[in-house]
């Protein structure tokens, strides 16, 4: 059944709205003095600069709050060594919204091998180290000391993926919820529009916090359950035979149908399906296990995991508990997804759409990446393993509507600084999930699925790509607008379910190069991952390249992969290897696995057992796990096997693997014999040139560089990164890109600020993108990092 809920955009207006609209949201006293404030409701702290645009999560938080009526400031990357900087702008008369940004904080600072980043996306100049490792934690003792009586919220992709106990990868260890390492008084989780406009009001209306434990997107801390509530207990692992008296919390194998003659008439084959709860996800709450016993029993971390991931469902999701000492950690089902009327209010607020004029002429990638792309949509229902997305998103696709995209299209034409008329995306999570979904409203709200296309795409999934088809063809028609590129990933498999969708991209969208994400090609890595098999990227393949025989052109798919993925050994890994030779693929840039918060392959890393199936204390499904950094760097080495520097490793891994045949001078060997190394020229010794920070992000041997605007261009290399788009989420309520998944550096996504990664989103991996084309004559490529750092788009990958 579908919850009622009151539209964001349908609250009385707090008294503040008659001081109007802001240019700028103020982040000074001599700002809001000059708007005639004598004091902020709200103060929003970020560790992001500030960018007042709709990709931009402490942008659209800000000017949500401020259509509502309240005076909104910003306090964006503040010093943290002291309390001052969290007392410029005044004491707040409602709360303080903490945030680490567009992407986790640990993510942003430290690559997949846990090395230092130089570099940050969301600062002026690319500056790294403008914001603290565990940002949120740090801001929000930091207000705390300002001011230690006003309540702190906390929101954003750090928050939301670590608002249960959660394996930490940069410490090793299960780490309790921010939100009580924090003290903070609730947390956001998701696209966190609805509940911040719900909990500002009821602050505003002079509700105590204890008054507003029930909100749904919010995480509390009680002393003890509320009453009227029933308990189901999955806080331990069930024995196999054991007579339940509840319902199998591991239960997905029942049929979606909306009823049983349905079912009995037409039985659906996936191998996962959904059944109803006998249970009002209203007034029952599941009980986790507790912190304490998870820090020390990864196999009962893997069953916490599998658990949670059941209960993503907005509409039938049940409230968690969980025990951090002598508290209880209350979350609150997801939050109802917007509508389409809602995405529109939201992203029709008055943005400014450049970044805060306090900096000057500084450069701020992310947002350089991002001013010209338009995020259309939210939410993937992929449910990649590696991506968070689906944790921080949601699985319901939340759309725009055709004119609120095309009005932001000509709003970027008549407002952004320098615009040449090129957009540089119209996507999100994934670029062609825009309006699909689930064609039974009441399979939907019951659903319990991890994914809608996996392993097999569902039947009761709309798969018509014709809404994306007519927006692609409407925003061609926008005067002004002379070029539109698809840069979020498309996700293939649902691509070759529509071939009119893929012949429209191919004509009028692929700028020489289109992203797609095999991530692996064997099979047992990929059912970990939640993949397709290769047959639907050769059926891709087969129609992008009759396409463009049919258009004339000559254009490039540029596969990601993954390397170092929970359960994928090293004999997968030299099978990937040798794909990629046999078909003329070198990747650089390659970036192994990266374990993000709550994703189920970070549970697979931690546990080294798979929580997609029953999870067992004896007879389970151990997983080979790549650990330690001699055996992460082989695998990324295997991805890029050309590489002379690699060839060492690669060659004492094969003689150790029995494969010392690999190792010659035949076309079926993957490295040379030792001795070769010595051909290496000094410019690939010290890593630069062609190997160093002018290389492609991933190429073929005999493929052209091509430009963004899709021209071939000789000469001037260019080793500029993409930005990550991290995950929207939280405060950044609203993502696009290619997930996040919370890993690497990505676009930005935030909104598209944040990407599947953290994407995702938050994707937990960085890929490489290997090309397959013509000879190389020099040029611009791009490299990005797969990882979280797309500013938000939220994998944040698909």
């Amino acid at each position: 059944m579908q919850t009622k809920v009151t539209p964001i955009n349908s609250y009385p207006k707090y008294w503040a709205e008659c001081y109007g609209t802001a240019p700028f949201l103020p982040t000074t006293r001599k700002e809001m003095d000059a708007l005639g404030w004598d004091s902020c409701d709200i103060i929003l702290v970020t560790g992001d600069a500030y960018v007042d645009h709709p990709s931009f999560g402490m942008a659209i938080i800000g000017r949500l709050l401020e259509s509502q009526g309240f005076r909104v400031g910003i306090i964006a990357q503040p010093k943290w060594d002291n309390k001052d900087a969290f007392m410029s702008l005044g004491k707040p008369n409602l709360f303080f919204g903490v945030t680490a940004g567009n992407m986790d904080s640990m993510i942003n600072r430290y690559t997949a091998d846990r090395k230092l980043r130089h570099d940050d996306a969301y600062t002026p100049n690319n500056e790294g180290g403008k914001r603290p490792d565990r940002a949120v934690l740090v801001y929000s003792q930091r207000c705390r000391e300002a001011y230690k009586d006003v309540p702190i919220v906390l929101g954003g992709i750090e928050a939301s993926l670590r608002r249960l106990a959660h394996y930490d990868y940069w410490s090793d260890k299960v780490r309790r919820s921010v939100l009580m390492d924090a003290k903070a008084d609730i947390l956001l989780f998701g696209n966190a529009e609805r509940a911040l406009v719900e909990v500002a009001h009821s602050l505003a209306n002079g509700q105590s916090l204890e008054e507003m434990q029930f909100i749904a997107g919010t995480a509390v801390m009680m002393r003890e359950l509320p009453a009227g509530y029933k308990e189901i207990d999955s806080s331990r692992i069930e024995k196999p035979g054991r007579a339940m008296p509840m319902p199998n919390p591991y239960a997905t194998e029942e049929n979606c149908a909306s009823n049983k003659q349905e079912q009995a008439a037409e039985p659906a084959p996936q191998v996962v399906h959904v059944q109803p709860s006998r249970h009002d996800s209203n007034t029952t709450a599941v009980r986790l296990p507790s912190y304490e016993k998870l820090r020390n029993d990864r196999i009962l971390y893997a069953h916490a995991s599998r658990v949670m991931h059941l209960e993503t469902n907005p509409h039938s999701a049940r409230a968690l508990i969980q025990k951090h000492g002598d508290r209880e950690l209350w979350i609150n089902k997801p939050p109802i997804p917007l509508t389409t009327e809602e995405m529109d209010f939201v992203f029709g607020l008055p943005f400014a759409r450049v970044p805060h004029p306090s900096y000057g002429k500084a450069k701020i990638p992310a947002y350089d990446m991002i001013k010209t792309s338009v995020n259309i949509m939210r939410g993937c229902f992929g449910g990649c393993s590696f991506c968070s997305i689906t944790e921080h998103e949601g699985r319901i696709i939340q759309n725009r509507s055709h004119e609120s995209i095309i009005n932001e299209l000509e709003e970027i034409r008549d407002k952004v600084p320098g615009f040449t008329g090129t957009i540089s995306d119209l996507g999100g999570p994934t670029a062609n999930m825009y309006r699909l979904g689930c064609s039974d409203p009441k399979a939907e709200a019951n659903c319990r699925r991890p994914a809608c296309i996996y392993p097999d795409i569902c039947k009761k999934l709309n798969t018509d790509h014709k809404h994306t088809i007519d927006l692609y063809r409407k925003a061609r028609q926008v005067k002004g607008i002379k070029k539109i590129m698809i840069a979020s990933g498309v996700r293939y498999d649902l691509a070759i379910e529509s071939p009119e969708y893929i012949r429209e991209l191919v004509t009028h969208h692929v700028g020489g190069y289109l992203k797609i994400a095999p991530e692996h090609t064997e099979k047992g890595t990929l059912d970990l991952m939640m993949k397709p098999g290769m047959s639907k990227y050769y059926r891709f393949k087969e129609l992008f390249e009759q396409y463009n025989r049919e258009a004339g052109k000559k254009q490039y798919l540029i596969p990601y992969f993954i390397s170092a993925h929970p359960g994928s050994t090293d004999d997968d890994m030299l099978n990937l290897a040798l794909w990629l030779k046999e078909n003329d693929f070198q990747c650089d840039q390659v970036q192994n696995f990266y374990p993000s918060p709550m994703c189920n392959a970070t549970a697979m890393y931690h546990s080294e057992t798979n929580p997609l199936k029953r999870v067992k204390y004896k007879k389970r499904e151990d997983l080979f796990v790549a650990k330690g950094e001699r055996q992460r760097r082989l695998h990324k080495a295997l991805l890029r096997y050309h590489d002379p520097l690699n060839w060492p490793l690669i060659r004492e891994a094969l003689i150790g693997m029995g494969k010392k045949h690999l190792i010659g001078d035949k076309p079926s060997c993957l490295v040379p014999h030792e001795g070769s190394d010595a051909e290496m020229t000094p410019a690939q010794r010290r890593g630069s040139g062609r190997h160093g920070a002018k290389r492609f992000a991933t190429k073929h041997p005999n493929q052209p560089d091509i430009r963004n605007d899709g021209k071939r261009q000789a000469g001037k290399p260019n080793g500029k990164r993409k930005p990550n788009q991290g995950s929207n989420s939280g405060y950044q309520a609203n993502g696009n890109g290619n997930g996040n998944n919370g890993n690497g550096k990505r676009k930005p996504t935030g909104n598209k600020a944040g990407d599947r990664a953290q994407q995702g989103g938050q994707r937990g991996t960085g890929q490489g993108k290997p090309s397959n084309g013509k000879p190389s004559t020099g040029g611009r490529g791009k490299p990005q990092n797969r990882s979280g750092n797309k500013p938000n788009r939220s994998r944040a990958r698909a």
